[in-house]
């Protein structure tokens, strides 16, 4: 290995893995919820936005209808603003009101708790659901908070130096699990 620096990228799930993840999220939802009448899913952004989009078209297939499918941005309500990257606020788009609803909070990565946490401060601005529950592609571990999700596609240990990359067809012409490492912590 030279000196310098290199990012490594290691596939964690192959796109069929990815596929087959998905289905199994979405039935569990469906198991856990009973059915679509009162499920509105909000994906985090950015990545959260994508994967309940592919979310809501395997619940579509498995249910025969129509999922509400909303963003919910945290951003503001995050109390790490000032150690965490900024980036562009999305914004806040719900399709339907919370109130009395079972809310699907939708993420790529749980790391340290701290979005999910946000994102639970900001969801109480529109309404009071009837439950919250959290589902994410990867759990990554490091929880800062104690915030545990209620469905999980895979458990990835990782180090607080390496990322997780969700990658989509729909936006990245690619779809898979991937973890970044650099090579000098290889």
């Amino acid at each position: 290995m030279g000196s310098g620096a290199q990012d490594e990228r290691v596939e964690i799930l192959s796109s069929d893995e990815l596929r087959r993840t998905l289905m199994r999220l979405a039935s569990q939802v469906l198991e856990r919820v009973g059915g679509l009448d009162d499920l509105v899913l909000l994906g985090i952004p950015t990545r959260g936005v994508q994967l309940a989009s592919v979310l809501a078209r395997s619940l579509e297939e498995q249910a025969g209808r129509p999922v509400a499918r909303g963003t919910l941005d945290p951003t503001f309500h995050r109390d790490d603003l000032e150690r965490v990257a900024m980036r562009p606020v999305k914004g806040t788009d719900l399709p339907v009101g919370v109130e009395g609803r079972d809310v699907v909070l939708v993420d790529d990565v749980i790391f340290t708790g701290r979005t999910v946490r946000a994102a639970l401060e900001a969801i109480q601005a529109w309404g009071r659901p009837r439950r919250v529950l959290l589902l994410v592609m990867v759990d990554r571990g490091h929880r800062e908070l104690p915030i545990q999700p209620d469905f999980c596609g895979r458990m990835v240990p990782t180090r607080r130096s390496e990322t997780i990359e969700l990658r989509l067809l729909d936006v990245d012409g690619e779809e898979g699990v991937f973890l970044r490492r650099t090579q000098d912590e290889a």
